[in-house]
């Protein structure tokens, strides 16, 4: 296939290069400049002649001003695929616009950071049109190792923000729980021990664990340096509750996680960190 892949940043770049394994491949970023890719002058240059255009973009309004850039520079029935994480409205909003220009669209936002894009091992969470979707299989093969159809245009989103608000709802639990353990004179091992094997299993605990030395190796084991930056999960938690309240859904975990992200990232210094350091922000703090 000949793709056109915009968004060349820390993600963008190992997914795009993976592709260019096996396909050609021509990308475009306002700023980066990754060795091993063809790259155009301009984004509607990139997109120019492509069976299948890929977007790894920050935010839905830049998604939104991409796609009126590039849409019109498409092929007719060539496929816009967005693997970015943005608000289920936008997804949805480009799909709209992609079928005016008639163009599919496939939003796909990825699990798995950059080692998952470097050794194209990402999970792909998909929404849109069904035959779009089974055309690009062979894409999602080579850049990831899981993929699955969630149903229509902005339902890849809504599972991706699901996931992450469980993500950072258990993570917070986990981290206080350790701490719990600590005050009570439980060695963090025996506990790690009892609980990844009974009621508390979690992703959080038993793959990611937020203790130094317990477990499989985390950043917990490199001074929490990001695997998934504490922001990032800010991000991710904050579309889940602007989704929530344009779906009068009740989240009240989901909002707590919230406040207690933004306020780490925020005042307490966890930008940079990896999400998992909310253990030694809550070992530096007693009950209020």
């Amino acid at each position: 296939m000949h793709i056109g892949f915009i968004g060349l940043g820390n993600m963008g770049a190992p997914m795009a290069a993976n592709l260019a394994n096996s396909h050609e491949v021509v990308g475009f970023d306002t700023s980066a400049q990754p060795d091993g890719i063809t790259l155009a002058p301009t984004a509607a240059a990139a997109v120019d002649g492509a069976d299948v255009v890929i977007t790894m973009l920050p935010n839905g309004d830049i998604l939104r001003a991409v796609a009126d850039e590039v849409h019109p520079a498409m092929k007719p029935g060539a496929i816009h695929l967005d693997c970015s994480t943005v608000d289920v409205q936008s997804a949805r909003d480009v799909a709209v616009k992609a079928r005016e220009a008639g163009l599919s669209a496939i939003d796909a936002p990825v699990s798995g950071g950059i080692g998952g894009a470097t050794n194209g091992s990402l999970t792909f969470m998909a929404g849109g049109p069904l035959d779009a979707f089974k055309t690009i299989l062979p894409l999602f093969d080579i850049m990831g190792q899981k993929v699955v159809h969630c149903g229509d245009a902005g339902n890849g989103q809504a599972a991706k923000i699901c996931n992450n608000m469980i993500l950072g709802v258990t993570m917070i639990a986990t981290s206080e729980a350790f701490v719990l353990a600590d005050k009570l004179g439980l060695d963090r091992q025996a506990m790690f021990d009892v609980v990844s094997t009974s009621s508390g299993y979690s992703w959080s605990m038993n793959a990611y664990c937020p203790a130094p030395g317990i477990g499989p190796q985390s950043p917990a084991d490199n001074d929490y340096q990001p695997g998934f930056a504490a922001e990032l999960m800010l991000k991710d938690l904050n579309l889940s509750q602007m989704a929530a309240e344009g779906a009068d859904a009740d989240t009240p975990m989901g909002e707590l996680a919230t406040a207690l992200y933004e306020r780490f990232v925020k005042t307490e210094n966890g930008k940079g960190k990896d999400f998992s350091a909310m253990l030694p922000r809550f070992e530096k703090r007693g009950r209020d």
